[in-house]
Order: C-alpha cells, then structure tokens, then sequence
C-alpha cells in the first residue's frame, strides 16, 4: 500500500498569505543562495488555520544546513511573530537536499508526504514511492526516542507555566503521532487530524483508552501537574517502544 499525500492543494487562507511571502522573502535575502526549496505543512498550507491559535510549520532544505544560522533565522521569526500576532509561533526544520533523497523513510517521507512545495523544485518528487510496512514504521521512528528524551528534560527543566504548557501539549501531540504510526498498516493513510489520529489508535492499538483519551485532553489543554503528567508519558513510550521492538524482531526474523 503506497502512502499518499497528505497535503494536495495549497489553500493560504488570506489572513496568512502576506506572512508566507514575507517569510520566504525574508529567508531568501537573509540566506541568498544557500536555500534549495521551502516547505510548509499543517493547517495554514491546508487553509484550516485559525487566528491567534494556530501556528506556522516550515521546513527549508539545502544544500548544507550549517549554512542556515539559527541566530539569524530567529530573528526573523521573531520580527514577523512581532508583525502578525495572529500566529502563536513559527518553526522552522532544516534539513539537507541528501538527507531527502538518502533517507526516504525519515526525511523523504517528511518532505514528500507531509509538507507541501511553496518556495524552489519539489525536491519530494524525486523520492520513490513510499510502501507501507513494517520497515517503514521502523525507519520513520529511529529519532523518536530522543525527541522524546529531549521534550521530557525540557518540561522537567521548565519553569515558566506557559512554557509548560507549550511542552506538554508538544509532548503529548508526538507521543499521539508515535502510537498512530503502529497502526499505519491498519489505516492506510497519514492523518494529520488529531481525532482521527486518536480514534484510530483507539481503534487498532492494545493500549489502556484511558492513556490516549488523557494524552488527547493534554493536548486540547495543557493545565495539567507535570509530575502526573510524565507519568502518564513515560507509560505510554513504553508500550510505543515495546510494540515498535516488537516490530523491529519481526522484520529481522523474517529476513
């Protein structure tokens, strides 16, 4: 089963359109010449953005990514957060024109399927199609554990209340995305829908419904303790790392 598109047709809603050009415009006179293809993916591509709410997902591919200095690009994110308060952030993914093509299952499928094209060539083209399998899902999550890592320090480290709840709502929105990649095989298709996605592991995931509805109600509104909460998250990774282990077995054996 071929994985399609998640995004087929840039709908900007016109409240956004003024920002995505500034910010490319931004990028590519701040980096001239350094910058291959600019990608976007979530609601404001999609036109289901909504003011003050929603945030903006970029993805730059170039040549070398240590071209890209993040200084530089955070003042520009921070000038144009400052110009558009109707965004709640901006973030922005580096990665390299190799890393798309030589990683098909990690980058390739990041850029071909979930990012739509809004600045240069397509450089997802020319990935091969991408097979649903259980090599896929293993490939898709060799960096989630130390995504996962990395957000649990910062939400244990964190002391500012908003910044707490920015982590959890993050954390709680990859552990969701990590539980539906198992059940690919079952669904056929990325959703990019959080009750979709949650319906769909309830649906096809041996996993307590208690964890997933209270990881989606972290997620609809973070004012939760962080100490229940992390106890709640490092019980869920365990059981997305034992099915993915799991996972993993299978294919060797089969092998």
């Amino acid at each position: 089963m071929i994985l399609e598109k998640v995004i087929n047709k840039i709908e900007i809603q016109s409240e956004y359109k003024d920002f995505v050009d500034k910010y490319i415009d931004n990028v590519l006179t701040e980096f001239k010449g350094k910058i291959h293809s600019i990608y976007m993916c979530g609601s404001i591509p999609k036109g289901t953005a909504t003011p003050f709410k929603s945030d903006a997902d970029f993805t730059i591919v170039c040549v070398d990514p240590k071209d890209i200095d993040y200084e530089r690009l955070s003042k520009i994110k921070d000038r144009l957060l400052e110009e558009y308060p109707v965004l709640t952030k901006i973030d922005t993914i580096i990665c390299s024109m190799d890393d798309v093509l030589s990683k098909p299952n990690e980058w390739g499928f990041w850029v071909k399927i979930i990012c739509v094209c809004v600045y240069g060539q397509d450089i997802g083209e020319k990935v091969p199609p991408i097979i649903i399998s259980p090599e896929f899902i293993v490939d898709l999550n060799k960096e989630t554990k130390d995504e996962v890592d990395r957000i649990h320090h910062s939400l244990s480290d964190a002391s500012d209340p908003k910044m707490k709840m920015r982590y959890i709502k993050g954390y709680s929105k990859r552990l969701i995305r990590a539980l539906y990649s198992l059940v690919l095989e079952d669904t056929g298709v990325w959703e990019d829908d959080m009750v979709k996605m949650k319906n769909a592991i309830l649906d096809y995931c041996k996993i307590d419904s208690a964890l997933v509805d209270y990881l989606y109600a972290c997620y609809l509104d973070s004012h939760v303790h962080v100490e229940e909460f992390l106890g709640i998250a490092d019980e869920v990774y365990r059981y997305f790392e034992n099915t993915l282990n799991a996972m993993a077995a299978s294919r060797t054996s089969l092998g």
